[in-house]
């Protein structure tokens, strides 16, 4: 029997992972990337999978980072995309890093080689014919304008999101809590009938002008050519632009101390107050409001920790600002990455709503596996929550967010990970873990059990597979 090809656009990591793993399981891919006919406002060249930014993939320390796990499921998955990182791996320590030339060519080559693969250089500049049965959309955040449209014209303008400011989220156990306190303003209660949903970090009058200072003063990562005529929006201004506009401007906004009273030492009042708001619904991250950011990453680190409570603070995803477009994903697609109201369409990678290389590679394989398995008539699911991967896909569907939290994008993190307490809790020693070799052993084993969970979901559809 000859099967239907399968449609993928956008030739990036996403597109390209989708693309192989279609092939592999034996069905035909035609795979549309517009570079080569129609350039970008940042890509150099017209290979697949090119790398617009950084040549790193970040930790591949899969026994206690979760970027790593991540790493060692696509590993098992038969992966395209980690599979040529290590083949084309750089020196960089513990990090995967390429020689993004090679990486990209190499790819590249794979898939053109690829007896089930088709490439054509073409733009997709609407929603795909009605004979495409099953198509991928993975054009990331340089989605083309006209596609971009056309998606937002099918499932309405505010349904189609035009992000550009991120804020720092902390993990919660890395808060100091014998400096902050939980308490709602005004002891007011959310719909939950909660009074102390926000962490409370205080600030002296001398601690917020330090602050202030060391905010204006700190580098700023610099807008590149195209991205230099986005507006700000008002309501998501970077905390450092607020700061340059007064020196009381952040405590009439983010940080007012009003109707706040310091648990620890009720008799003072604080000068000013950054609050820090419940960001998933297992309540293991937080974001800090209001502090959407431009600073350099190792600026970030450095001041955010001069702020009480934040001493210690370990961040599962730092601030930033650009011009990115992502899906309200929550909203808009279903477990098996489909659009709810259009099923034939399924989306991967960037556009999604991950960040970063690896995550959007994941978000590729699984489509292409989802799309493949539909297409030979098969059932599979997504993989449990408990993996790097299902992590991921909870995360963009929505089963990560706390009642009236906004989507907004995200790298993989420990934070999206169901909770485990069956993990050591003392060393060798005996004696009792705390602070990060704690954490540490509850890495381990979220690792342990990620894998775990992986690897019989990987049986499960190679069952599935064979019926």
């Amino acid at each position: 029997m000859t099967l239907k090809s399968i449609h993928v656009i956008g030739g990036g990591m996403a597109g390209s992972e989708a693309s192989w793993q279609i092939a592999q399981a034996g069905v035909p891919v035609i795979l549309h990337e517009m570079r080569g006919t129609r350039g970008t406002e940042a890509h150099q060249t017209d290979k697949l999978a090119e790398l617009v930014c950084s040549n790193s993939f970040r930790s591949d320390d899969h026994t206690s980072n979760a970027v790593g796990v991540l790493h060692e499921e696509m590993r098992r998955a038969n992966g395209l995309i980690i599979s040529t990182a290590k083949v084309h791996q750089v020196p960089a320590g513990s990090a995967l890093a390429v020689d993004r030339e090679g990486f990209a060519e190499a790819v590249t080559a794979k898939l053109e080689a690829h007896p089930l693969v088709t490439i054509v250089r073409e733009e997709v500049a609407g929603i795909p014919p009605q004979d495409w049965d099953s198509v991928i959309v993975a054009t990331g955040p340089l989605t083309s304008i006209a596609l971009a449209e056309a998606v937002r014209a099918h499932t309405g303008e505010t349904d189609l999101a035009f992000f550009d400011a991120i804020a720092p989220i902390v993990y919660v156990d890395s808060v100091d809590m014998s400096k902050a306190w939980r308490q709602s303003r005004y002891d007011k209660a959310g719909p939950g009938g909660d009074t102390a949903a926000y962490i409370n970090c205080p600030m002296t009058q001398e601690e917020y002008n330090r602050f202030l200072d060391a905010l204006i003063a700190a580098p700023k990562t610099e807008f590149k050519d195209w991205e230099k005529n986005t507006p700000y929006f008002e309501g998501c201004l970077p905390i450092e632009v607020m700061a340059e506009r007064g020196r009381e401007t952040l405590r009439f906004g983010p940080m007012k101390p009003i109707g706040l009273t310091n648990a620890h030492n009720p008799a003072v009042k604080a000068y000013a107050v950054v609050q820090l708001r419940q960001d998933n619904a297992l309540g293991t991250l937080w974001n800090m409001v209001g502090f959407q950011t431009k600073l350099k990453h190792g600026a970030q680190a450095e001041i955010f920790r001069m702020i009480p409570g934040l001493e210690k603070a370990e961040f599962a995803r730092l601030g930033g600002i650009h011009r990115n477009t992502f899906l309200n994903s929550p909203k808009l697609l279903d477990r098996q990455l489909r659009m709810k109201t259009m099923p034939r369409l399924r989306f991967a990678g960037q556009v999604t709503g991950v960040e970063g290389y690896v995550e959007s590679a994941a978000m590729g394989l699984l489509a292409g596996r989802l799309a493949a398995a539909e297409r030979l008539g098969r059932r599979l699911e997504a993989p449990p929550a408990t993996t790097a991967m299902g992590a991921l896909v909870n995360h963009i569907t929505g089963g990560h967010l706390a009642a009236g939290q906004t989507f907004q994008p995200m790298n993989v993190n420990f934070g999206l990970f169901p909770d485990i307490e069956d993990y050591s809790k003392t060393g060798p020693d005996g004696k009792r873990l705390r602070g990060k070799d704690k954490g540490k052993s509850k890495k381990m084993a979220q690792a342990i059990r990620a894998l775990e969970d992986f690897d019989v979901w990987l049986a499960g559809e190679v069952l599935v597979a064979a019926e």
